[in-house]
């Protein structure tokens, strides 16, 4: 067995890096693919483009302070760069690279960013759009620089450029290094991390140096890591789940990290990386699942027969782990038998054979699909948190699982509900607070530290706590009737052919949804069926796809309540992406926003009345 990995950490997130860098060395830190292999940066390569970065920023009269932006996919630069703005003393924003060039704009502004780091052309593109309104950006560094080798411009220079220049500025002034590692401390601000802006501008939520390490003192607990053990990152890094949980936390712990090619090959890289623990959100599940369920239905008759027996025995265990029972003998050996003859192959397929753990957060997941996984014989465990408390609030404890729960409050962190019955966390890793935004801040932060999550919920007799939904998202009916439509949505999301659905109701007299079907499965339940269109919108309105949808409707209706079904619902007919505005950077819909886009198809739901 490989040695466990404990958390070691120091006071800021620059010196916790350095201290990984003295003891790890010349061990691997990143992988990443290039031309079809994976090649290696150890943590003394890492560490001196990191301190040229550092260095080429100092030249560039950047200050201990400063800000820093990143416009970057999930790529090795985002974290090269990210570091070198930690050790130069400055802070760290991150900019999705879905963001428009008005969002760009915006947030350049609001974070006073002075140096800007780029993926490639077309961010660049969005930069220097916006350039001229952005007072305080006086530098761009370009990371990818294919298509932009005639390209000249005063403020702008690639990457290698900008580390070649630190690298001479750093012979000729070494002995500025300690003072910027030292300009920052445990209580200044380090990182910022904007949330979606879905109900107005995006907010920056400020992280110190402390809260982050408060969180980093604490991942071994979150991972139980082996030395050695290996990652996948694949997830926005201006998010704060990968931050904190790819990135950040492999600071602390000797783990490689493994990058994706892209977000289109996530799925290929898993099966090849096979990582250790894995963190996604719903949606990545959600995609495995019925990637799995739709190649059952092109199996042979003795293949379902198999999975259907295998899955059986693994659903048998699972609920004796559920009820706190140890299974049969008769029951684990046939267990054993199906993950060696079915359930083993499909973990590989699924690149999941080697993780210990499965991590999901960042929204709602079905308990139905957690069960599917936990039958597998796979650990997945529902972890709970926001931005503003940088990461994990709550977490599922290995030795007893709850569905339908997130688990119980880490022991460095406090959680209560408060009389009106939304979540309250306390610790030392909640935020400073929403830059240039006081009011926001207080209505967020309260004067005993506590930080109202704007989620609904209850903490059982055992201690865990169950969310119900969100304050502002729970729908009360034209008959009086309170419901939380994330319940509902959970178990449509359950369907292979449902990708993501928003239930619709308040003040109405029954409630309807809107559906965003799983394309690529529904495009091939078309093609098996001959079913014709030609485009996406056409295959939306096809009968025999209104069908499909109406009948994974119906087998979500029959588990609830009269009151609380599904009367009529309408499919978006638009193939969305996260560069539109109805998507979070996370594939999931925007309450709010389709509500006022699809305003005459949901008034089109209701025009003749249903029995409710």
């Amino acid at each position: 067995m490989s040695e466990i990995s404990k958390a070691k950490v120091a006071e800021t997130i620059a010196k916790t890096f350095l201290l990984a860098v003295k003891d790890r060395g010349d061990k691997p830190a990143i992988r990443e693919k290039d031309r079809g292999i994976w090649r290696t940066t150890t943590w003394n390569q890492w560490a001196d483009i990191s301190r040229d970065i550092a260095f080429a920023l100092r030249e560039d009269g950047f200050a201990p302070g400063d800000v820093a932006s990143i416009l970057a996919n999930t790529v090795p630069e985002w974290v090269y760069a990210d570091m070198g703005v930690l050790c130069a003393g400055g802070v760290s924003s991150g900019v999705y690279p879905t963001d428009s060039m008005k969002q760009l704009e915006y947030l350049l502004n609001d974070s006073r960013t002075s140096v800007l780091f780029v993926e490639d052309e077309e961010q660049l593109d969005k930069a220097l759009s916006c350039r001229e309104r952005c007072p305080t950006l006086k530098r761009i560094v370009i990371f990818d620089m294919e298509g932009l080798a005639e390209f000249s411009d005063p403020m702008c220079v690639s990457l290698d450029t900008f580390i070649s220049q630190g690298a001479a500025y750093g012979q000729a002034h070494a002995s500025e290094w300690d003072a910027m590692i030292n300009s920052r401390g445990p209580d200044d601000l380090a990182m910022l991390v904007y949330t979606s802006g879905t109900t107005g501008p995006a907010k920056g939520a400020m992280h110190s140096n402390g809260s982050v390490i408060h969180q980093l003192a604490h991942v071994d607990v979150l991972y139980h890591s082996y030395v050695g053990d290996s990652r996948l990152l694949f997830l926005p890094l201006c998010h704060v789940a990968e931050r904190l949980g790819g990135y950040y936390s492999s600071l602390s712990l000797d783990v490689v990290m493994h990058f994706a090619e892209s977000p289109e090959t996530v799925f290929e890289n898993l099966r090849e990386v096979q990582p250790n623990a894995f963190l996604a959100v719903p949606r990545v599940w959600e995609k495995l699942y019925s990637a799995v369920v739709i190649a059952l239905k092109d199996a042979t008759k003795l293949e379902q027969l198999a999975y259907k027996l295998a899955i059986g025995a693994g659903s048998r265990v699972a609920d004796a782990r559920l009820q706190g029972k140890s299974a049969s003998l008769p029951l684990r050996l046939a267990n054993q038998l199906g993950y060696w003859l079915v359930l083993r192959n499909m973990r590989k397929m699924m690149g999941l054979d080697s993780a210990r753990i499965l991590l999901t957060g960042a929204a709602p997941i079905s308990p139905d699909l957690v069960r599917w996984y936990l039958s597998l014989g796979l650990n997945m465990y529902e972890v709970y948190g926001q931005t503003e408390n940088c990461g994990v609030a709550t977490l599922m404890p290995a030795e007893h699982v709850k569905l339908g729960t997130v688990g119980k409050t880490v022991p460095w962190g406090e959680v209560k509900i408060s009389p009106q019955g939304e979540i309250l966390i306390r610790g030392k890793f909640n935020f400073m607070g929403y830059l240039n935004q006081p009011e926001k801040t207080a209505e967020t932060l309260d004067a005993d530290g506590w930080l109202h999550t704007g989620d609904v919920g209850l903490i059982d007799n055992d201690g865990f706590v169950k969310i119900t939904d969100r304050m502002k998202d729970i729908i009360i009916t034209a008959g009086g009737k309170n419901i939380t439509p994330s319940e509902i949505e959970n178990q449509l999301k359950f369907s292979p052919y449902i990708s993501d659905a928003v239930v619709i109701g308040e003040k109405r007299p029954y409630l309807t949804c809107l559906v965003m079907i799983d394309q690529e499965n529904v495009e091939k339940y078309a093609q098996d069926k001959s079913v014709p269109f030609t485009n996406y919108a056409s295959l939306c309105r096809t009968k025999e796809v209104q069908d499909l949808i109406f009948a994974e409707i119906e087998k979500v209706n029959a588990g609830f309540a009269r009151v609380e079904t599904i009367k009529r619902f309408y499919l978006i007919e638009q193939q969305l992406t996260p560069e539109d505005e109805e998507l979070t950077p996370t594939m999931k819909l925007k309450r709010s926003f389709v509500n006022t886009r699809y305003a005459a198809e949901i008034e089109a739901m209701y025009r003749d009345k249903v029995a409710a």
